[in-house]
């Protein structure tokens, strides 16, 4: 991964004003420097290393900083506001429940927890029969791995063995950490559970489209030839929608034949849908651009509108397996983020979000297709579905791939009034509100191409 600093002193850029941007002094904005280095005093190191600018306020895909400059936002902080920034219903969805006056209950019931659970069921559909909330998504993941092993437990596996992805990424907590299969990034750990497997992620430039079947045997022959037994020593399946970092789809027949796998030996099939759930992919949820019916996903971004608010969905049988009181968390459906989240999917409902951004997509793409053709020895591949992309950029001298490029492009997208979402590695992600209009969406590709060629001609 490339190290690259953002600078906190302000540049003086050329000022500008579009209908969706506004640039009106140095960038970062005056006071910005200071307020970071506050935060640097009394705040975690881990928290630092993004872009150098201080939000000030943001409505729908709108970004403002200290000096009022306006920001385009490709990012939605992290694909969370996904029914844009500061939405009006689901301000006045948390207001009303504050007017109650009731702001948490821990895990006594609330009528808006009530038809909060029962509206997201019937949104994720069947198979889904119930739900379980928690705060984080790194919560969901652990919980989603908390049931995996207890219904192995419950079918007398041998083992609890939970079979990942390398490359994919569940959150920092333990399971999900040995989840994830970055090794220095769980070294913390001191062990690795002997029951997580990883097998190889089929990247689209070593596996092509009617490959995925065949690289999924191979990799289970592996996998079996270390002892491990499928239906013994296996009881789960954990699947992030897609490669994070690089918007990375599988194959269709990978994950096809993934669910063939599960029900041949009585393995659960989870999906990670933290990113790529409430309509982000132009789906209802990522798993369906793959035809296939898991038995557990986890939920989190999207889902709160901008609060903390994530969740496990999955059958009953699997979602009773704890008992009373054995598997609940403190602020789990408070009244203040179950109001958020049915606001959130009655927005997604009432906009045809999900078809709107099938539609919207479809321009995006067609933009950032022709950047690729643009700029072909540079970037390599555009990828991703719906409303979240990623530009995956290589160095056209050497053919490796060049994370300072991209950091020096995310940067000098800030001083254009255009924010990406920075990974640190060679890929520019993009993925702003789904309310973003069309006219912003391809003033922020056009944004994205000038800067490209910019930092290339340096």
């Amino acid at each position: 991964m490339a190290e690259y600093s953002f600078s906190r002193d302000p540049k003086e850029v050329i000022p500008l004003k579009t209908a969706n941007r506004l640039i009106q002094t140095a960038i970062p904005a005056p006071g910005s420097k200071a307020l970071l280095e506050r935060l640097e005093r009394c705040e975690s190191r881990s928290m630092q290393g993004q872009l150098p600018i201080v939000w000030k306020r943001a409505e729908d895909y709108s970004v403002y900083d200290l000096a009022d400059n306006c920001y385009i936002d490709f990012t939605s902080t992290i694909f969370v506001t996904n029914v844009g920034h500061s939405n009006p219903k689901v301000n006045a969805a948390i207001a009303a429940t504050l007017e109650q006056p009731l702001s948490s209950c821990y895990a006594y019931s609330n009528e808006v927890r009530a038809n909060y659970i029962e509206k997201l069921v019937a949104f994720a559909g069947a198979p889904f029969e119930k739900a379980f909330l928690l705060s984080a998504g790194t919560e969901a993941t652990e919980a989603a791995f908390k049931l995996m092993r207890m219904y192995g437990q419950k079918a007398g596996k041998r083992r609890r063995g939970i079979i990942c992805i390398e490359g994919n990424w569940h959150g920092r907590t333990l399971a999900a950490q040995m989840m994830s299969s970055n090794i220095m990034q769980r070294d913390w750990i001191g062990y690795q559970d002997a029951d997580i497997h990883h097998i190889g992620f089929p990247y689209p430039w070593q596996v092509t489209e009617g490959q995925g079947a065949n690289f999924l045997d191979e990799e289970l022959k592996k996998l079996s030839a270390t002892g491990v037994d499928l239906a013994q020593d296996i009881c789960g399946f954990m699947l992030e929608t897609f490669q994070g970092w690089g918007a990375v789809f599988y194959p269709k027949d990978f994950v096809q034949a993934i669910a063939d796998v599960c029900k041949r030996y009585g393995v659960l099939l989870t999906f990670d849908e933290m990113q790529s759930g409430f309509a982000r992919t132009g789906e209802r949820f990522g798993f369906q651009h793959y035809g296939v019916s898991p038995d557990l996903i986890c939920c989190g971004k999207g889902m709160g509108g901008g609060v903390p608010l994530s969740g496990v969905l999955g059958r009953a049988e699997i979602m009773d397996l704890p008992g009373v009181g054995s598997m609940s968390s403190t602020h789990s459906a408070n009244p203040m983020v179950c109001a958020a989240g049915l606001a959130v999917i009655e927005e997604i409902e009432s906009r045809n979000l999900v078809a709107e951004t099938k539609r919207k997509g479809k321009l995006m793409f067609a933009a950032l297709q022709a950047l690729q053709q643009r700029f072909a020895k540079r970037i390599v591949h555009v990828l991703g579905e719906g409303l979240i992309a990623a530009v995956i950029i290589h160095n056209p001298d050497t053919g490796e791939p060049d994370g300072e490029f991209c950091s020096r492009v995310a940067e000098r997208c800030m001083q254009q009034g255009l924010l990406v979402v920075h990974t640190g590695r060679e890929s520019i992600k993009i993925g702003p509100p789904l309310t973003i209009t069309d006219e912003a969406l391809l003033e922020g590709v056009e944004v994205l191409g000038s800067v490209t060629a910019e930092v290339a001609s340096r």
